[in-house]
This record gives structure tokens, sequence and C-alpha cells, in this order.
């Protein structure tokens, strides 16, 4: 009835060689960058975000609170495991990597160099640690590297010669040499790309897009009262049901200026002259329009492998309590994915320290595992049949060693 207001891949550059300064080989990259702000965008038409990894962080991370607590609570859970150093003789209270990992870099301690490494694998699929070596070759440092800037150049066999980090038109390589490799690449599976991951986002970037839309609706109503609560009828003295220009007008710029946006909720209206108020109910589409949104929410929290009833979605009933949920949350996503990259970075640094050891959580200090693990403990406990050395390999330690 009323008419309202309406409101690339960067070009390749130029290789440098290896920076002989102790420090991260990407830092004079990023000294001095001016930081641009990029312009906000709207949703028109059916249109879709875009699968690169910049677009999915910007629209699924920093502008959704499903997608942004996702990763937040996968990587900060991961990143506060305990970890221990062991291998085939004993477990370690001090070693090198337990000195790296302690104190990775002068502006980041354990904690912060993990949760920015699971986060990095979660938005983009894909994570990269950098060494950093002293002149006899030990590592001194370690550093992640965003994935969004790195490429990987493969050589004539497949596999990575190099890793490029390019910032603007500003580039660093990493060579490969004899096997050894100065960039820990942790990437997820992806079945259709021999050197990159495929991250949760890209596979729920559908249902993301939906609820940003959804959440981009809500506030335009709020904004410009644009679903009337009810329709307006005019009736003329001698029947007729339409206005004159100037009554239009009038009335037009009354109900603007008097009962639209959130300040104006809940004023009454004064009608005169056959003016009639006919309330309007929610049609079916508007009823389901938050059962669309929380469907959505589902579907990005079912990519991530959380539990929906951990993000506050309502309506999920999988498990009979918010502990059995954090219990399975753990089992299933958190400690799969520490596993696999602390076993991936122990690995890559047995290159880089002496000797060879395992990275791994410490199960028996995660609180939300605890009734598992003591039921663990005394289920092998009481088995008679087994040795000694099988109960400590059933239960993660190392085995006993004589006189040791």
């Amino acid at each position: 009835m009323f008419e309202f207001l309406r409101r690339a891949r960067a070009p390749e550059a130029a290789v440098s060689e290896p920076s002989e300064a102790k420090a991260s080989a990407v830092g004079p990259l990023t000294a001095g960058r001016i930081r641009a702000r990029g312009a906000a965008h709207g949703i028109a038409g059916a249109g879709w975000t875009a699968r690169d990894g910049v677009s999915l962080a910007r629209s699924g991370f920093l502008g959704n609170p499903v997608g942004f607590r996702a990763v937040r609570l996968i990587s900060e859970a991961a990143a506060a495991l305990p970890l221990v150093v062991q291998d085939c003789a004993r477990r370690y209270d001090s070693h090198p990597v337990l000195d790296l990992i302690t104190r990775p870099n002068p502006a980041q301690g354990r904690a912060e160099l993990f949760e920015a490494l699971y986060a990095q694998l979660l938005l983009s699929g894909n994570a990269y640690l950098e060494v950093v070596t002293a002149p006899e070759g030990r590592a001194r440092e370690l550093h992640v590297l965003r994935s969004d800037r790195m490429s990987v150049v493969p050589g004539a066999d497949g596999w990575p010669v190099a890793y490029d980090y390019t910032v603007g038109n500003k580039a660093h390589r990493f060579h490969v040499r004899d096997g050894l490799s100065p960039i820990c690449h942790v990437r997820a599976f992806h079945p259709q790309d021999d050197h990159y991951g495929l991250s949760p986002l890209e596979a729920a970037r559908r249902a993301v897009d939906v609820h940003n839309a959804a959440s981009n609706w809500s506030k335009a109503l709020l904004d410009n009262a644009a679903r009337p609560s009810g329709a307006i009828v005019y009736r003329g003295p001698d029947g007729q049901g339409s206005m004159t220009t100037e009554q239009f007008e009038r009335l037009q710029s009354e109900m603007e200026a008097h009962h639209q946006g959130a300040r104006n909720a809940g004023r009454p209206m004064l009608l005169e002259g056959g003016l009639d108020w006919k309330p309007m109910g929610f049609s079916p589409s508007d009823m389901e329009f938050q059962k669309t949104k929380e469907a959505a929410a589902r579907e990005i929290a079912v990519a991530f492998g959380i539990p929906p009833m951990l993000l506050g979605i309502p309506g999920d009933a999988t498990y009979a309590n918010y502990q059995e949920a954090n219990r399975a949350f753990y089992r299933l996503t958190v400690l799969p994915m520490a596993m696999r990259v602390t076993a991936s970075v122990a690995h890559w640094l047995s290159g880089f320290v002496p000797g060879e050891v395992v990275l791994r959580p410490d199960l028996d200090q995660v609180p939300a595992l605890a009734v598992e693990r003591e039921q663990q403990w005394r289920r092998v406990g009481e088995a008679r049949f087994l040795s000694d050395a099988e109960k400590r390999v059933l239960l993660g330690l190392p085995p006993l060693v004589e006189g040791a």
C-alpha cells in the first residue's frame, strides 16, 4: 500500500631467497602493512558466497555467530588439551619439544599457537606452521602462517618442493631441501584436491548464507518496518475507495514519521476521515521463518561436528544432557583433530630436534573424559589375563624399561 525508502588470485610475485635472520621469514612482508577495511556487502538475489578462503572466513566466521562460536569452541578446547612427549622408552618431563611448544615464539604461548593453528585448519582446511632454526639447525621458534596467503609449489612428481607466502606484491619462498621442510602443512581431507584441504565452512557455506540472509532480513524489518502488521482501509463519504494524491501523500508522510521503526513500536494510531485499521496475521511463510534459521544453524553445527545443544540451538534431543553432549564433542571432534595435528607436528619437528618423539594429548587430564578414563583404568587394571606391559600399552603409556 505504501512505498518505503530502500536504502584475484594475486599476480605471481618475485621469489625472494631464504632469510638468514633468526626470526619468522615472513615478518618483513607484514611489517608496516596498512590494513584496509573491506566494504560491506549485502546479499543480492540468490547469490552464494564464493568458495575461496577469504570469502568463507568473512561470511562464516567474521559475520556469522554460529560459525564464529563453532570455530572458537573447537580451537580453544583442542588448544587447552594437556600435551605429553614420549618415545618408545619413556615419557619426558623435560624435552626440547616441550620447551619449544611451551614458548614457541616471543608473542605466543602454547595455547595461543595451537588455537591459531586449529582455527586456520577449521576455516580453510589447511594449517601452516613455520619453524625458525638456529645456525646449527635446531628449532628455535614456531609461527602459524595465514593459510589464505600460502600456496603449494608442486614438483615434477607432484610432491611439494616449496611453499610461497605472498602478501600484496611481496613473496617469500620456503624451499623443501633433502626432504626437510621449514613448513609443516596440516590439511583436512579433500576428495578433489591433491594439495589443499576441505574446510567445514566450505561444506556448510549454503547454510551460512541462509543464516546470514535470515539475520539481514530480520534487521531490515526492524529498521524499516517493512512488513505491515495491518492495513489501513479508506472508505470515503460516498463509498469511494480511492484517495486523492494530496491525501495519500499526507497519510504516507505521517506513517513514516510517527509509526515506522523500532522507536515507534506500539504507538497508537489516530484515524480520521473514513480510515479503518484492519490487522493482518502472520502467513505460514512468516511462521516458518525462524525455523528455517534454526535449521541453518543446525547444519552449520553438524558440519563442524558440534552437538547443537552446545551452541544453544533449540530442539536438539540427540543427547540426554549437556554433559553427555560435551563428552561426545570431545570424543568425536576435538580429540581426533588434536591427535592428528599433534602427530603431524611431532613427526615434522623430529627433523629439527634430537631423537624422534610422540606428541599427543594426555587423556587422563581432560575433565570431560574423567568418568570414561576412570572406567577404562579400572577395567584394564582388573584384567588378570593382561601383563603389565600390555596394560601400559592399552592406557597409552610407554613400556617400563629395566633399570630405569
